[in-house]
């Protein structure tokens, strides 16, 4: 237990900054593995992993710009989901 009153006051915003960080993660998570199912298969539709790349991205935007992750986190995370779009629909294509 703290022993002071402003020691209180950062458990107090410790605690509220958890259960928002939390709430943001899990979001974003959510979306994460909406998008690598919508990925793997054999049939993958293309018009479907478009706009929840682009929803997993704004996600990860957000939470970076809120401090939840660190921005490299972000950049890494959104290239990848840039590069995944960008190969299924090559592929997608070619067929």
């Amino acid at each position: 237990m703290p022993h002071t009153g402003s020691a209180a006051k950062r458990m107090r915003q410790s605690e509220k900054r958890r259960i928002r960080n939390r709430n943001v993660m899990r979001d974003v998570k959510v979306q994460l593995k909406k998008v690598k199912a919508l990925a793997t298969g054999a049939a993958v539709d293309v018009n479907q992993l478009e706009p929840e790349v682009r929803q997993a991205i704004k996600k990860m935007d957000r939470a970076a710009a809120k401090g939840v992750v660190h921005k490299n986190v972000a950049d890494r995370k959104k290239s990848q989901l840039a590069r995944l779009l960008y190969v299924k629909k090559k592929a997608a294509g070619a067929t």
